[in-house]
């Protein structure tokens, strides 16, 4: 038995929810689908399939292997890709995972460009600023800002994030300018919480030689850093905002500089994959894409290096 056929006949039989209809669509004779998976199930010795004439279901030990073999095929087909003459031009489905504001104001803008090179890509972007497994959760890759704590990806940094501590001109016309870090005790301040432990991120400001970190009171705490620009444009409070998305809205007027003589820690901006999918070629040209994607971005640019986070609230990438 050719146990990498057998898989992918099986695989085929789960997906077609049948043997008649696996057999048409990989073009092979019924009886021969029908004879692999009975072999697969003999060297296993557990029944992968329950079979009646009317319709063909999988079993618990048949769910749980039929996810293996998926990740097996693909594991498969990304080494096969990765040696091929064909490697110039990668296809096939890619799901990325990148922080929604990333993804809404640097990425999707710039798409048209990525399928222009690479046009047998099927993209999955999944936006959220939750942090995912990329193994658990079928990721091929992410764009994660912040120090990395999953030590079994491979890293590629890409960029920085410099931060900006803001509020509406409303806002400020009612409440004044903090002169001080401090001041902001006596301030609506709008906080960010990790979506992971759900704790509140301290602030941080350092000037000269001078550095402080400090909790802010605040009515409102968001985990979406979309929900995070939204709230300081409605004149809830002062925020602590990436500064590729409030550079804009200063430019604009919607938005005023505070403190701007103290500055805030700078995160790294990484690209990360599981180590089984550095030989992907699809993998490859989005890693490399998107680096010269914020390698030419003004507001991402790697120009300084990034200062620790002070203390262990290190914020998350907005």
């Amino acid at each position: 038995m050719n146990k990498l056929q057998a898989m992918e006949v099986f695989v085929q039989v789960v997906d077609a929810g049948g043997f008649t209809r696996a057999a048409e669509n990989m073009q092979l004779p019924k009886a021969t689908v029908s004879t692999l998976v009975q072999a697969l199930e003999l060297a296993l010795t557990v029944k992968l399939l329950h079979r009646t004439t009317r319709q063909v279901s999988v079993t618990a030990d048949g769910a749980a292997y039929y996810e293996r073999c998926l990740r097996i095929l693909s594991d498969v087909r990304e080494a096969e890709e990765s040696l091929s003459r064909n490697r110039a031009n990668p296809g096939g489905r890619l799901r990325v995972d990148v922080s929604t504001s990333i993804a809404n104001t640097v990425i999707i803008p710039a798409l048209p460009d990525f399928f222009t090179r690479y046009p047998d890509i099927q993209l999955e972007l999944g936006g959220s600023d939750r942090p995912v497994d990329l193994i658990e959760e079928g990721v091929d890759c992410a764009v994660r800002g912040g120090e990395l704590a999953d030590s079994s990806l491979i890293a590629r940094r890409i960029g920085v994030l410099q931060f900006v501590t803001c509020a509406t001109p409303g806002y400020l016309a009612l409440h004044g300018h903090p002169s001080h870090p401090r001041q902001l005790a006596s301030h609506r301040c709008i906080n960010f919480f990790s979506s992971k432990t759900g704790k509140i991120h301290d602030w941080d400001f350092a000037r000269g030689d001078e550095s402080i970190n400090i909790p802010v009171p605040s009515s409102l705490a968001v985990n979406d850093s979309t929900a995070y620009m939204c709230a300081g444009l409605a004149g809830l409070g002062i925020l602590q905002m990436s500064s590729y998305l409030i550079d804009p809205l200063i430019a604009s007027g919607k938005m005023e500089r505070v403190l701007a003589e103290w500055t805030t820690s700078p995160l790294p901006v990484h690209v990360v994959y599981p180590q089984n999918r550095h030989l992907s070629a699809k993998v490859r040209v989005f890693v490399e894409w998107v680096a010269d994607l914020f390698l030419r971005h003004p507001g991402l640019q790697m120009a300084a290096p990034a200062r620790p986070p002070q203390g262990e609230g290190a914020r998350d990438a907005q």
